[in-house]
């Protein structure tokens, strides 16, 4: 709370001053003996924290032309005041005269007008240097009694004459009481103003500063201050070119209108700057400059991203979860963590079930990006319409059906981390096209918009596939091929490392069934499940292992117990060849060879593929006329 200090004017006005405001403990009565230094004691009153002083008109006058750092209440003088000091002067004198400051005394020819005696008046406008003068006019007047405030009666009795102080009534002192402490109600709502205002400022993550029609700054927030490495004090008051030399605001003072995200350098920092007119009552009061670090704003669109955007889009397995140990896998892990390492693309290459995705995400929770998003994609899952949309978002309206509110794609959604393109062979022609481009240029721009958003994104694809057979028959882009194929992981078979079966199965049925019964295999068991080519590999081993759960009540799982659960899938639990994998195709071509007679040109068009892909697959299948 402000503090107020009532000084008093004279030392008999002491007691009754402070009585008549005891009700205000707010309010320190405090005097000061010599007139002539009045200021140095308001200035020692100001050190002590006092923001408001009552004091009357001629002390009032002295300490607002010191430019004294408080508010000044003026103690008015009323005419009963006036009234109960000209009654007192009539038992000194017969001549009577009131000297004073002409604004503190007021109404006195009213009152010569109402009053049975007359008095003479000599007034100033409230220059010190006139009191003697005007105490000797009226001395050559014939005046033998002076009234006046406390100057002028220490100066009418240097000449000794007598005077009589205009002392304060109760009314005055409590209206000028009431004053201050409105103005100190003022005061401190305004201070309220100012820290939220202050607060707002400096906790923005802009840079602001505010100045003048002069170009002097009034103003300067915490990231302004960092921005230039300047101090408050160092600012405030200065020229903003001395600490901006290369800003103008000469064609905006002129014109009055805005620039808005203009991209500019301070020092070395990249910032957007605002410059808008600031209008009182239609006219220029002076310049808000807003600064927005583009280092910042970069940050604050990942952190949204990463915050609003990417629930849920959590890579969860890591190295350690992949089960085995032999040297196919491990020369395969080897070469994923030095992947990982890295920034560039990944191709991972390998059948259906050896775990893609399980690589994909223990090279992402491995690399420089295991705190951001890992995005994981089935491109073989959704149409190729709205895969596009999914894959770079949309806005508003792009098409029948689209949200109101438009929608981020995924690749917006893995800034900052890793996206995973599953089953990359089967994304249509189209989608291919624009996926390459956003491999190029690291930035998507959203159906229906013509705004481009900047990504930083590594790309992880997998395929089953063989591509260069796609490029050849004009169904994968071979540019993007390249793209993605910057460094190639292909993942062994499950058949390629048997030695992995068993550990595989004790991990599976440790980690997923713990409470489940416990299957014990015999050694006819294990070498049934070791001798079968698993074309699903891993996944169809778990798959596998559940059934085993269901229909093995004794809890020891024998050979025939593995050919009983297999034997609706395949044929035999023996080792299939690649060939097999592919028999339809080979009986359909086979058949259609034999309709045409032998004709490849007449069969690749029936087959619907080139003649050159038909002669490729009569070679790898080995099928002749």
């Amino acid at each position: 709370m402000s503090k107020i200090a009532f000084l008093v004017p004279h030392s008999p006005a002491i007691p009754f001053i402070t009585e008549t405001v005891s009700l205000y403990p707010q309010v320190e009565v405090t005097y000061c003996p010599d007139y002539n230094q009045v200021v140095p004691f308001a200035e020692s009153l100001v050190l002590q924290g006092y923001e408001i002083i009552i004091a009357r008109a001629g002390t009032a006058s002295r300490l607002n032309r010191s430019h004294l750092k408080a508010t000044i209440v003026e103690l008015a003088v009323t005419s009963l005041d006036i009234i109960r000091a000209l009654a007192a002067a009539k038992d000194l004198g017969s001549k009577i005269a009131v000297v004073g400051y002409a604004a503190m005394l007021k109404d006195l020819d009213f009152l010569k007008s109402v009053l049975s005696f007359s008095f003479k008046q000599y007034l100033t406008d409230r220059d010190d240097t006139e009191i003697e003068a005007l105490i000797q006019g009226a001395v050559r007047d014939g005046a033998d009694v002076i009234i006046g405030g406390g100057i002028f009666c220490q100066a009418a009795k240097k000449l000794g004459l007598a005077a009589v102080f205009i002392d304060n009534g109760k009314e005055s002192v409590l209206q000028a009481v009431e004053e201050a402490i409105r103005i100190q109600t003022a005061i401190e709502a305004e201070k309220v103003k100012r820290i939220l205002f202050g607060a707002v400022l400096d906790y923005v993550h802009d840079g602001i500063i505010t100045v003048d029609c002069d170009q002097l700054i009034t103003s300067i927030n915490l990231r302004a201050q960092r921005i230039f490495t300047v101090s408050p004090a160092a600012a405030i008051g200065q020229s903003i070119d001395k600490i901006w030399p290369s800003i103008s605001l000469f064609e905006l003072i002129r014109t009055g209108q805005e620039e808005i995200s203009k991209l500019t350098q301070v020092k070395s920092t990249k910032v957007l700057c605002n410059k808008v007119p600031i209008i009182v009552n239609g006219k220029m009061n002076g310049i808000l400059i807003t600064l927005q670090e583009i280092s910042k704003i970069q940050q604050t669109e990942a952190q949204i991203r990463k915050e609003i955007y990417n629930k849920g889009h959590v890579a969860k397995k890591r190295f350690i979860d992949i089960w085995g140990s032999s040297v196919n896998l491990n020369r395969a892990i080897t070469l994923a963590k030095e992947f990982a390492v890295t920034t560039s693309n990944i191709l991972i290459i390998g059948e259906t079930g050896t775990g893609k995705e399980v690589f994909a995400q223990s090279i992402h929770n491995f690399s420089s990006r295991s705190n951001g998003p890992f995005v994981a994609v089935n491109c073989a899952a959704l149409p190729a319409q709205i895969l596009e949309s999914e894959l770079f978002g949309y806005v508003s309206g792009a098409f029948t059906g689209a949200n109101r509110e438009g929608k981020p794609g995924l690749f917006e959604l893995a800034h900052g981390g890793t996206i995973f393109l599953d089953e990359i062979a089967e994304m249509d022609y189209t989608n291919q096209s624009r996926l390459l481009r956003v491999l190029q240029e690291r930035s998507v721009m959203r159906l229906g918009s013509d705004r481009i958003v900047n990504i930083d994104v590594r790309v992880i694809a997998a395929t089953n596939k063989d591509l260069r057979e796609m490029i050849i028959d004009h169904t994968f882009r071979e540019d993007l091929f390249f793209r993605l194929n910057v460094l190639k992981l292909e993942l062994p078979a499950l058949r390629e490392r048997p030695q992995d079966i068993r550990p595989i199965v004790d991990a599976f049925l440790t980690c997923c069934y713990p409470s489940a019964q416990k299957l014990h295999f015999d050694a006819a068991a294990i070498k049934a499940l070791e001798n079968y080519s698993w074309p699903g590999n891993v996944r169809e081993l778990q798959n596998t292992l559940e059934r085993l759960l269901a229909f093995c009540p004794t809890g020891t799982v024998h050979s025939s117990d593995i050919s009983a659960v297999l034997e609706n899938w395949h044929q035999s639990p023996h080792k299939l060849s690649k060939l097999s994998i592919h028999e339809d195709e080979i009986k359909e071509i086979t058949e259609t060879l034999k309709q045409t007679k032998g004709n490849q040109t007449e069969a690749a068009r029936m087959l619907g593929i080139d003649r050159t892909t038909l002669w490729r697959k009569m070679k790898r299948f080995k099928i002749s006329l």
